[in-house]
């Protein structure tokens, strides 16, 4: 066997979180190792050909909530990252050939809502204020490490600190947020529109990677979340990296690499060494194992606590807290060839046109939505699925032959499990024609323009990227699992109960999505720690 090596830190997963953190350990002076089971960077970020000739977005597929300052400190447009907006946010294929159009600046949004409702369009500037106002608060919060149970005067002022910037919104948007925290996204819309297709429109928001209904009590901070994004400066808008999201990932492991960051691909860690209450490094699968002051997980963190880290090493009460950590999200994942562009039937044509290049989202109604829930919940797969289709190539022609074009299909509602011992691996292909098939009562070329599918069910989507029950977020984003409850109240801060055990991905504060945020946030946490940090190394990550 070979002799162990030596790190200041190992990070678990090459995710765009686990590299986040590992460029900013390094530029504060640490020798990093990333440890990647899989050939590649990215985790659930990157882009792969799936078809001769087709490349696409694996798992995750559009960008929006990547952090700004994430950007700027690891050079990544210097490195060649470029992002390209959608012309308009959404498209909903509607009953009775009527469509909706979200996007494209206000004054064309509100055109949009007088076709279904003169007051909607009224409200409508009074419904973005109140987004905007709480979601630049929170999205302030969502760079903060949160106040964590125990940690004394530090954790109050820090509570103090976080809660005097919710203290200084008005009593209305204090309301609001509370409504936002603990409503059903049904509700919440109810109080402001009275238009169908414009409640289905915000309201396709709250069940994004979340296996719920829009009548689920919280369903309306889901909703909040993915509004807190921008592209190039553009608050709210969403967007492509050129070459798919693997690009933004690719461009990290060059960051890191330049920051001296040692990335190890096709290097499955099986566990974490503790020894008298503290992680003293990894055991590789291979047999090898690297020794470190430091692990940083980025891995779910039920994953990490149920199969990496000893179970003697672990607290009774905390074990039990692992066991009711909630994960499932109902996605289903397609990526497919296309010989053309949908015709739909509601805006006839197959020429790329506007909302070609925007989220399309099949999913005309709440009550639509709230039936594909209800139909997983009881058979584990729903009838009429949520499906958004994005088509990239109508604005990133390097990902699909000249003529030809790629769309991601983001799918819900899909269990995680399926009822009467049934496996996924048995139904993933009825259910992916089942998903063609519904795409295809819209756009009725869509099946015959299919040339080639790539299929991730939710235990696929485990197998390969970790995502344990295909929960794109690391873990449900519901009250009981939020800002200092997230992943367990107590351990808020990124700080596992074993001494130089740290969580690093998106199952902590402030969740999911590709915002480099966690990372950024276990990093100042680490360095925190660091019995040696100064001042100038601390600046790296911000205070």
């Amino acid at each position: 066997m070979t002799s162990p090596t030596s790190r200041d830190a190992v990070i678990i997963g090459g995710g765009h979180n686990g590299l986040v953190c590992a460029f900013y350990l390094a530029k504060a002076g640490l020798k990093v190792t990333v440890c990647e089971a899989r050939p590649i960077v990215g985790g659930a970020a990157v882009t792969e050909e799936f078809h001769p000739g087709f490349r696409n977005s694996v798992a995750s597929y559009t960008v929006s909530l990547l952090n700004p300052r994430v950007i700027a400190d690891m050079g990544l447009r210097e490195l060649g990252l470029t992002f390209l907006e959608r012309p308009i946010s959404n498209f909903l294929p509607l009953a009775d050939d009527r469509y909706l159009k979200l996007g494209g600046g206000l004054e064309r949004t509100q055109e949009e809502f007088r076709k279904f409702s003169r007051r909607d369009a009224e409200i409508l500037p009074a419904y973005y204020a109140m987004l905007d106002e709480i979601g630049d608060v929170l999205r302030a919060l969502a760079q903060e490490t949160p106040p964590n149970l125990g940690d004394g005067l530090p954790g109050l002022l820090r509570t103090l600190r976080q809660g005097g910037r919710l203290a200084m919104l008005p009593r209305e948007r204090k309301r609001d947020l509370i409504d936002l925290f603990t409503k059903s996204a049904r509700e919440m819309l109810d109080g402001w529109f009275e238009s169908d297709p414009v409640k289905a429109a915000f309201g396709f928001d709250s069940v994004v990677g979340a296996f719920a209904s829009p009548d689920t009590p919280g369903s309306a901070y889901v909703l909040l979340h993915h509004t807190f994004g921008e592209v190039n400066g553009k608050r709210g808008a969403w967007g492509h990296a050129v070459g798919g999201m693997g690009a933004i990932t690719q461009a990290m492991g060059k960051a890191c690499d330049a920051a001296g960051v040692e990335i190890l691909l096709n290097t499955p860690v099986e566990g974490v060494h503790v020894d008298a209450g503290k992680a003293v490094g990894v055991q590789l699968v291979d047999g090898r194992q690297l020794m470190a002051p430091i692990v940083a997980a980025n891995v779910n963190p039920a994953l990490l606590f149920r199969k990496l880290v000893p179970p003697s090493a672990l607290t009774a009460d905390f074990r039990r807290a692992v066991d009711g950590y909630k994960n499932g999200s109902g996605t289903f994942r397609m990526n497919v060839a296309l010989s053309q562009l949908p015709d739909f039937t509601c805006l006839p044509g197959t020429a790329t046109a506007e909302h070609h290049q925007a989220g399309i989202v099949i999913a005309p109604s709440l009550d639509y939505m709230d039936a594909a829930y209800r139909d997983a919940k009881a058979e584990g797969l729903s009838k009429a699925p949520i499906v958004e289709m994005l088509i990239p190539s109508t604005i990133d022609t390097s990902l699909a032959p000249p003529g030809q074009h790629v769309a991601s299909l983001f799918c819900q509602q899909f269990a995680p499990e399926l009822p009467n011992g049934h496996s996924w691996d048995e139904v993933r292909e009825a259910a992916a024609d089942l998903i063609i098939a519904t795409v295809d009562r819209w756009a009725p070329n869509f099946k015959a323009s299919v040339l080639g599918r790539q299929i991730l069910s939710p235990l696929d989507l485990e197998r390969t990227f970790g995502l344990i029950g295909g929960d794109i977020m690391h873990g449900r984003l519901s009250l009981d699992q939020l800002w200092a409850t997230r992943p367990f109240l107590g351990h808020a801060s990124h700080r596992a109960p074993i001494k130089g055990l740290y969580m690093c991905g998106a199952g902590t504060h402030p969740g999911g999505g590709v915002s480099g945020n966690p990372g950024r946030n276990a990093a100042r946490e680490i360095l925190r720690d660091k019995d040696f940090v100064t001042a100038v190394r601390l600046s790296v990550v911000g205070r």
